[in-house]
């Protein structure tokens, strides 16, 4: 911007400098060139008037020659060229006039009874013609057939308003440093508090919702300022009654989540000998005592949920990290829900790293649970080592070939109690602990704990696909 403000101020000065020296030019010429054409004019009337006073006509070429030269020497030995009829008379015998006294100039003097001039080039230097009809001085300005013409020099002046035209060319150029320094000093002035703004403005966006702008003076820039202190104030108020608000609720599903755990146990037990007895109750009280069993598994499985994100929350969560078979880690995973003859593995031996591993279960639970619940087969669990700019990774893929996740659903699947097939039932969670809309923002937050992350994309023949990826730590060293 400041480049921006300089260019245009010069801009404004360079044209303003040439629009004053072209008129100032204009000006000038037309000055010199209106007064020597006026004082021309005059100088051969008054001079034509006295010679022609005892000038007798018809004339002879002698005394036509001597009234030229007299003419001449009145006017400052300008050429005189006198004519009657076909006779012809130059000041100067040697001067070349034909070429300059043009035959429209002869034309306008023969026909009118004032005096008249015309500005000509001849051999590229500039010259003024006057010519004028001699009348009587009778009083009825009848013309006497004597005309009269006076080629005047203007070199003089040319030279006079080019070096003008110098002059005042040559002063362009200081007026145009002078108009860029004067733009640096503008630009500073301006641009300083829009710097400021800028660099508050960009604070602000980064976080700092304490960032703040000096407010100086009373103009529109001033008020800018002014408008963003107020706009981060309100902003910082915000975000500070947000993060209230959050952490009251926070602390309230996991003071309701803690309440739940002992009423919970006790309802699990009694429902756990409700189902044991349930083949020897009446049909009917039997498939409500299994309908309890499984809501209250349910049940305590979101509570075991809410209670783990509210770990997370609250900063109170660490790695219990060993090195681990990564492939023995899933395959173990996988068979404890009885879930080995419904995937398809390519889990290579050799890989280890440093995790915590009751985490990876969760992750691999909550990844390949989905993928069954809401993909179709085959579901496949690929193992694999990655060499990247930024350091080795291993990663777990899991895709499936069912219908893929719905349009917008992929910024959202890891969003808390999100579930992207909202038509599903209850009845859909099963014995992996998933169903509760907490699954995948879980899994995610046990990966960023392992300085990991998991990602989703649309698999290349259909369904999506899930990819945890986890630095390959072999020690663990910085886990904690």
């Amino acid at each position: 911007m400041r480049i921006r403000l300089v260019v245009v101020f010069v801009a404004v000065a360079l044209i303003s400098a040439v629009t004053a020296t072209a008129l100032a030019y204009r000006d000038a010429r037309t000055a010199v060139l209106q007064r020597t054409q006026n004082t021309a004019v005059n100088d051969l009337r008054e001079q034509v008037a006295e010679v022609a006073a005892d000038f007798d006509v018809p004339p002879d070429q002698r005394s036509l020659a001597r009234f030229a030269a007299e003419v001449s020497e009145g006017i400052g030995a300008r050429i005189v060229v006198a004519r009657h009829q076909d006779l012809v008379a130059v000041s100067d015998s040697l001067a070349d006039t034909e070429s300059r006294i043009t035959a429209e100039l002869r034309a306008a003097v023969r026909a009118g009874d004032e005096a008249r001039f015309q500005r000509v080039e001849w051999r590229g230097e500039p010259y003024l013609v006057v010519g004028m009809p001699v009348t009587y001085a009778d009083g009825d300005r009848r013309t006497s057939g004597l005309e009269v013409f006076a080629i005047t020099d203007l070199r003089a002046e040319r030279d006079d308003t080019a070096a003008l035209l110098d002059s005042v060319r040559a002063g362009i150029v200081p007026v145009v440093l002078l108009a860029a320094v004067l733009a640096l000093l503008a630009a500073g002035t301006v641009l300083r508090p829009v710097r400021k703004l800028g660099r508050a403005t960009r604070e602000l966006a980064a976080g700092d919702l304490g960032s703040r702008t000096a407010v100086t003076g009373h103009d529109e820039l001033a008020d800018l300022a002014r408008t963003f202190n107020e706009t981060a104030d309100a902003l910082q108020a915000s975000d500070a009654e947000l993060r209230e608000q959050e952490a009251k609720a926070r602390r309230f599903v996991a003071d309701v989540s803690h309440e739940l755990r002992t009423p919970l146990a006790a309802m699990t037990m009694v429902a756990t000998v409700l189902e044991e007895d349930a083949d020897q109750l009446p049909p009917d009280a039997a498939r409500a005592a299994r309908t309890v069993g499984a809501e209250t598994a349910r049940l305590a499985r979101l509570v075991e949920d809410l209670m783990e994100i509210s770990r997370f929350d609250a900063k109170a969560v660490r790695l219990n990290a060993a090195e681990t078979d990564l492939a023995e880690t899933v395959r173990a995973s996988l068979a404890l829900r009885g879930w080995t003859g419904r995937v398809r593995t390519r889990l290579p031996e050799g890989v280890r790293a440093a995790v915590d591993r009751r985490r990876i279960d969760v992750i691999v639970a909550n990844l390949v649970g989905n993928a069954l619940r809401h993909g179709a087969p085959p579901v496949t669990v690929t193992l694999r080592t990655v060499r990247a700019a930024d350091g080795e990774w291993v990663t777990l893929e899991v895709a499936d070939h069912g219908p893929g996740l719905p349009p917008g659903a992929r910024e959202r699947v890891f969003d808390r109690f999100y579930k992207a097939d909202e038509s599903r039932t209850r009845g859909a969670s099963d014995d992996s602990g998933q169903g509760s809309g907490l699954g995948t923002a879980i899994a995610l937050e046990n990966a960023r704990l392992h300085g990991g992350t998991i990602d989703v994309a649309g698999g290349s023949q259909g369904g999506a696909v899930f990819t945890l990826r986890l630095p390959l730590r072999r020690t663990e060293e910085g886990m904690e």
